[in-house]
């Protein structure tokens, strides 16, 4: 039941008490990982963002919040999901009379994580400690930079998008933050983006709109999961819904993490099931003390503790893909499984302001979903910065960059909940991060202008790397060699082991910033220095004439900038198993040269086609988009790798069929490999 005014102060006493302890410790880890921010080149600076800035920052309508605690909400099937509803109140803590919109938040890491992060962040003295802390240390001399990126995305807004903001709801919104069914202290059985938790987004939704604190209007808001589902609700088209603001959203989930290019993302999902079936299993603990634990929560959470335990094994171990019905569902591209896990953006037709990151685990999926939504320009913005998924939101904020998620979360609901005319529907409909470059606005991604081409790889030493061949990429095929890369477990230091652990790995330069070391076990093809500063902007592939000894193989490739002093920074990365490689051509995409751009993977079992061993094989490997600029000087590299491990470890099965044997790579005039480019200016 929703508390009372007066059973709500005893109970948010309780609550505190309870959260002590998770505050001094999150408190310690903040305070571990805090160091200086570092800002970016100035550039031009955007229209409104100041005002946006103090509009959110300044004194608000109401002063105080009033949160009811863990409301339940019906769905149509009978399960029961808890919301914590945060209401704009006056001084004393008493809910405000005035009808408000409101901002749904749907989220599987538990209401009570999103309330020990808006006790910190809501605690004057607590958080200018930790504001204070973040800026007093810079481990960029130890080659710990990595460490300003988080530091960067603690001020930039993000943690406020994930949960609670306070000054959204004093400026007069009512947010409902909920746990998803199965997950928390909500009822039913985790589904994971299943069919009917999809359903609970719009009856939630309606819900909101239905109360009478509510106008009506509802927006939805959240990082990552709470982003994806965003999406999926906005796809079904709820008549309340009008406007939604996602943060690092996926879409195409299997592709983006949970098999990309057909190999499972061990560096991030089996991490991420441990936290998230962790997390549902911590009891509402006030309840428990006051002998009102909800008996249908433990009952559920005693028939699935651990949601999807039996998909992680078979992945890891099953040893045929037959007689795993786990894989067998996964692999199946007409399950009902697959069918929750493929995103329908096209479909969404409300507002819509997306931000994603280069080097994000979702990365494939940001820029598509931009341009899938079928919504005038005014109506669907994209930021795209150089972050990893616990980077999220770093460099917004600072001198010539974006506002906050924050603010510009709080401008875009005033515009179209509120009808405000601010300017958000103004701003520039892509603002990203150029790799190599600055922060730069665009009217579409890609950029216009770009020219695709082939550049064809080479077994000419190009001197500049040290690697298990040290190619070249040139404008015409070249000549014809045989090369021959195994698999390593030098990716364990490398940009693709940050992508693939959402940044863990990201802290350290000498890995994240710097492909050297996992290059010397990779064939490395690089161009001449170009003259003039050269824009790359679009997806790109590679396709490889191959070789295996055995029936099945792995393969990542990566696009790089070389610096004159010979670092190799990654842009963008693919990998692909070798015997899923049927491309699905109603999906795919390619260019006015007729080379693919996106050859899209079926990842189908029916699709599944063995390697004759010894005979050469063409397998198109396709990246993320990306947004560059070769500066002056700079080259542009390749990388071919027999192996990703962290990123994409091969399913058991095909992972037997490999044998790890070593993998070649056929260069041939007549049947040659080459990457497709989308360039502006001297290239090759």
């Amino acid at each position: 039941m929703a508390c009372s005014p007066t059973t709500a102060v005893p109970i948010a006493a309780a609550r505190a008490r309870y959260l002590s302890g998770a505050l001094a410790v999150l408190t310690v880890l903040l305070l571990a990982l805090g160091v200086s921010t570092v800002a970016p080149a100035p550039a031009e600076p955007i229209d409104d963002a100041a005002a946006w800035t103090a509009t959110h920052d300044g004194p608000q309508p109401f002063p105080n919040v009033h949160t009811d605690w863990d409301v339940p909400i019906t769905m149509s099937d009978g399960v029961v999901l808890k919301a914590n509803v945060y209401r704009p109140a006056d001084a004393a803590g008493i809910p405000a009379t005035e009808q408000t919109p409101a901002i749904v938040n749907l989220t599987p890491y538990s209401k009570l994580t999103t309330t020990v992060v808006d006790a910190v962040l809501g605690d004057p003295a607590l958080s200018g400690m930790l504001t204070a802390a973040v800026a007093g240390f810079d481990l960029s001399g130890v080659g710990l930079s990595g460490y300003s990126d988080l530091a960067k995305a603690l001020a930039a807004g993000a943690l406020r998008n994930f949960g609670v903001d306070r000054k959204l709801v004093e400026s007069g919104y009512t947010q409902v933050v909920v746990d998803v069914r199965g997950t928390g202290f909500s009822e039913g059985d985790w589904q994971v983006f299943g069919e009917r938790e999809q359903q609970d987004g719009v009856e939630v939704v309606n819900w909101a709109a239905a109360q009478p604190w509510s106008t009506g209007a509802v927006g939805m808001n959240g990082l990552s999961y709470s982003a994806a589902n965003q999406l999926q609700t906005a796809e079904r088209k709820p008549a309340a819904l009008r406007a939604i603001f996602p943060v690092v959203p996926g879409s195409d989930l299997l592709h983006d993490i949970i098999a990309t290019g057909g190999g499972f993302g061990v560096g991030f999902m089996p991490t991420w099931l441990a936290s998230v079936n962790a997390l549902k299993l911590v009891p509402d603990l006030q309840a428990l003390f006051s002998g009102n634990l909800d008996g249908q929560w433990l009952r559920d959470r005693m028939k699935d503790p651990f949601t999807d335990a039996g998909v992680l094994l078979a992945t890891l171990a099953a040893p045929s893909l037959a007689g795993s019905p786990e894989l067998t569902e996964m692999l199946n591209g007409d399950s009902p499984l697959r069918r929750s896990l493929d995103g329908h953006p096209e479909q969404v037709s409300v507002p819509a302001f997306v931000y994603g990151g280069w080097q994000d685990i979702f990365a494939y999926s940001a820029t598509r979903i931009y341009n899938a939504i079928d919504v005038p320009a005014e109506q669907k913005k994209l930021i795209m910065g150089d972050t990893y998924h616990l980077t999220t939101g770093a460099g917004l904020g600072l001198p010539g960059g974006p506002p906050r998620l924050d603010v510009l979360q709080r401008a875009w609901f005033d515009k179209w909940l509120k009808g405000i005319d601010n300017g958000i529907d103004r701003f520039d409909p892509v603002t990203l991060w150029q790799q190599g470059g600055n922060w730069a606005s665009r009217q579409q991604f890609p950029s216009p202008g770009m020219d695709y081409r082939r550049l064809y790889l080479d077994p000419a030493p190009s001197g500049t790397a040290l690697s298990v061949h040290d190619g070249s990429l040139r404008t015409e095929p070249g000549g014809a060699a045989l090369l021959t890369v195994a698999p390593g477990l030098t990716g364990l230091c490398s940009r693709e082991a940050a992508v693939g652990t959402a940044g863990e790995t990201g802290v350290l330069d000498i890995c994240a910033k710097d492909a050297r070391i996992n290059e010397t076990n990779g064939l490395t093809f690089t161009s001449a220095p170009v003259g003039v500063p050269t824009e790359i902007s679009g997806p790109i592939a590679v396709h490889l004439n191959t070789v295996l000894d055995a029936t099945d193989g792995f393969w990542s490739a990566t696009v790089n900038d070389v610096a004159p002093d010979g670092r190799s920074t990654v842009w963008t990365s693919g990998q692909l198993q070798a015997s899923l490689r049927k491309v699905n051509e109603d999906r795919a995409t390619r260019s006015p040269n007729g080379d693919y751009t996106d050859p899209y993977p079926y990842l189908t079992l029916d699709t599944r086609q063995e390697v004759v061993p010894g005979q050469p094989t063409i397998v198109d490997i396709g990246m993320p988009a990306t947004d560059g600029v070769l500066q002056p000087g700079h080259r542009l590299r390749v990388d071919i790798y027999a192996f990703d491990v962290l990123r994409g470890l091969p399913m058991r099965p095909m992972l037997d069929a490999s044998g790890l044997k070593p993998e070649h790579l056929q260069l041939d005039p007549a049947e040659p490999s080459w990457v497709n480019i989308p360039a502006a200016g001297q290239l090759g």
